[in-house]
């Protein structure tokens, strides 16, 4: 695994690997290994960590995809007592429900078609240390139950068997579906909702914590281009407002994504908004914002020429429908209550053009 602030790249539905040495980068607290972050929503949960890392309680890690739930788990093992004993995680998203139990609880040989030999599952490969398991959300009802069972006694038995194994894991869970709606909606069991759910950390989405962009951005620039060959400086003052003013849909996956874009076409030098996506590119920063509306609040003493001020308003008022809709006409229209083609018309007449590049 490479030593990046969120390691984002494709994974494998499941992953066995015992104890590494991770290191301490800034912005974190000792033994919350590669995870970055400055703003008060990180730092709570690096407390957080350290709080619950022994009490060996179960887990619910919720946040949205790309915010690095993962990395989360694995900081808490880490800082665990179990921290020399394995860390398995499967995904449950990304097995099929006839194969998943196979690999939670694994099978005895001839116990379905295929099985040409006996396999222990993650439970088994993680006793004494921790099981993470991911996406815990798209689980099936009847695979639930058999979760709920092992929680609660502590045993299983094998797919096709009948020899009782007494397990001994720490089980950490992710999802980034609201499992409190889930069990409203009889999608996710009560009762293993509340088995779970002793200790939630919730990890915020990177538009609430936009102080940490300038600083995981470096850490990526630095990483990637040691490991492209490139030679690239920085970000210029405009690139890094811009991309703090983007939503970032993705997370810090979609940062980490966009970087190494950036240092593999940029190559060397510094960035600007030039090399940013389109999208990036036409969003409004807060200040310019406030640039343009002071003028038209103000009235001055010598008057002003209301035709102007009134077409100085609407250009700002498309320019902002072009960035929220991301340069899309038809919507850009539909949130000015216009035509397309008059939305066209006036696109022209104050050469926006450059907003839709």
């Amino acid at each position: 695994m490479d030593n990046l602030a969120y390691d984002f790249r494709e994974a494998e539905a499941f992953d066995v690997q015992p104890r590494e040495s991770l290191p301490i980068l800034s912005g974190r607290i000792p033994g919350c290994g590669p995870i970055i972050g400055d703003s008060s929503c990180m730092q709570e949960i690096f407390r957080l960590i350290e709080r619950v890392a022994d009490s060996d309680s179960t887990i619910v890690i919720q946040g949205e995809t790309g915010t690095g739930k993962g990395l989360v788990a694995r900081a808490i093992h880490e800082q665990s007592y179990r921290r020399n004993k394995p860390f398995v995680s499967i995904n449950c998203g990304a097995i099929p429900e006839n194969l998943l139990e196979s690999e939670l609880f694994g099978h005895v040989k001839g116990a379905f078609t295929g099985a040409i030999t006996s396999k222990p599952g993650k439970f088994e490969l993680a006793n004494g240390g921790t099981l993470f398991l991911d996406e815990i959300g798209d689980m099936s009802l009847d695979l639930q139950v058999k979760l709920l069972r092992v929680l609660e006694e502590n045993e299983f038995e094998r797919v096709g068997g009948c020899t009782t194994i007494k397990t001994n894991v720490r089980i950490i869970a992710a999802t980034h579906r609201n499992l409190e709606e889930a069990v409203e909606q009889g999608r996710f069991r009560e009762d293993l909702y509340y088995r779970l759910y002793v200790i939630p950390i919730t990890v915020a989405p990177l538009r609430e914590r936009r102080e940490d962009i300038p600083l995981l951005a470096h850490h990526f620039l630095k990483q990637l281009n040691e490991k492209k060959g490139a030679r690239v400086n920085g970000f210029s003052e405009k690139t890094l407002k811009l991309m703090a003013a983007y939503n970032w849909p993705g997370n810090v996956r979609e940062l980490r994504n966009l970087i190494e874009r950036l240092v593999v076409l940029v190559r060397e030098g510094e960035i600007y908004p030039k090399d940013l996506p389109i999208k990036m590119r036409n969003a409004v920063l807060d200040e310019q914002e406030e640039e343009t509306d002071v003028p038209m609040a103000e009235l001055p003493e010598e008057g002003i020429c209301l035709t102007t001020a009134v077409s100085e308003f609407e250009k700002a008022l498309i320019a902002k429908s072009l960035q929220k809709t991301n340069g899309v006409k038809k919507s850009a229209a539909k949130l000015l209550n216009i035509k397309r083609t008059t939305l066209v018309e006036k696109i022209k007449r104050y050469r926006l053009e450059p907003c839709m590049a």
